[in-house]
């Protein structure tokens, strides 16, 4: 609203009549059109005005007779696989604590970041909203904007919006994908709330309220091009998260449990949390350009549940890299096991391609 119309509103109240508005305009020594012009948007009928900006906005554009939005229940699902490792301790006592404090979670892809988070509010019983960023995700798909119902124009909150209201926990996946479209929650991350200024309304946070981020990078993006995608955020909105939690992959042992959950050949569990370990090693010692994920483990063991093949379990899935890193890793699991023959598999399935 413009200080213009504030003035009016501040001294005849927000139903104002034509009386006012020329009484209004001669105070000022301007034309009763000019004033009158500035009212446009809030005129009700010839001569008769109304201010009241959130009411003006709801008549124009909540649908008539709208049914009351389902509340549905966001605490995610425990799962029965889930070791806690890494900084899983930290976030539940973040939650727990019911102090507004942001947290950015950085670690390089499929080490548990966004999975932690997920299991912390499971355990604790709180609801979650997860939102993936994108290089596309703007002010609208975050804080929400009006959609087009049944021939009505009718507010809908964005995921932040639920967040704020509901005090549930708010997880922006991959934040480093971001543009600087993603600075609208500036104040957000500040605990103040937000003004939404399509509809005139001020929302605060509810009580438990809290933010958490997660990113391969640490906001500074990807020099090695390995995360291509990945963007320099700015500082100021970085400054806004206090804490920055370092996720690494978990240590053998964890990983063994995490394999075992789902995988009952022990030893083929631990020659897979072996072969894992020599690879990283040799990543971060920069002998090779990829690396063996916990997340990927857990697909070679689920693949071993469903072809019952230890061979084409690995190696469908690492065929998602290059022919040379894919014969380097299955040339490293040959050196803790023995059994394997991965060029067994490849004639096998050459002869099935050929009988089909």
């Amino acid at each position: 609203m413009s200080d213009f119309i504030q003035e009016i509103q501040s001294e005849y109240g927000n139903s104002i009549n034509a009386a006012d508005v020329k009484a209004f305009a001669r105070s000022k020594g301007v034309n009763y059109r000019t004033v009158t012009r500035q009212l446009d948007n809030f005129k009700v009928k010839r001569g008769t005005w109304d201010l009241t900006v959130v009411e003006r906005l709801k008549k124009t554009y909540e649908a008539p007779a709208a049914a009351p939005a389902v509340q549905h229940n966001l605490v995610p699902a425990i799962d029965s696989k889930f070791v806690p490792f890494g900084n899983f301790a930290d976030l539940k006592k973040i939650i727990k604590s019911g102090i507004f404090y942001p947290a950015f979670i950085t670690g390089l892809s499929g080490n548990g970041k966004t999975f932690g988070v997920e299991q912390a509010c499971a355990s604790l019983g709180r609801e979650l909203i997860r939102v993936n960023i994108t290089i596309e995700t703007d002010e609208d798909d975050l804080i929400g904007g009006f959609r087009l119902v049944d021939g009505n124009t009718v507010w809908h909150n964005g995921p932040v919006i639920e967040a704020l209201q509901r005090g549930a926990v708010l997880l922006l996946d991959e934040i480093d994908l971001a543009s600087n479209k993603i600075l609208c929650l500036q104040s957000i991350l500040e605990g103040k709330g937000v003004f939404l200024k399509k509809t005139g309304e001020y929302v605060n946070p509810a009580e438990g309220f809290q933010i958490f981020a997660t990113a391969n990078t640490k906001g500074k993006g990807s020099e090695d091009g390995r995360f291509i995608g990945t963007n320099v955020l700015n500082e100021a909105f970085l400054e806004r998260f206090p804490v920055t939690f370092e996720q690494s992959y978990p240590t053998p042992s964890v990983e063994t449990k995490i394999l075992s959950r789902i995988c009952k050949d022990e030893k083929f569990v631990a020659r897979l949390v072996d072969w894992a370990d020599i690879i990283r090693k040799t990543f971060f010692d920069g002998g090779i350009d990829e690396i063996i994920s916990t997340r990927r483990l857990v697909h070679i063991a689920q693949a071993y549940a469903i072809f019952g093949s230890k061979e084409k379990a690995i190696q469908t899935c690492i065929n998602r890299f290059d022919e040379e890193t894919k014969s380097l890793f299955e040339q490293l699991y040959d050196k803790v096991d023995a059994d394997v023959n991965f060029e067994e598999v490849e004639d096998k399935a050459y002869e099935e391609d050929a009988v089909g």
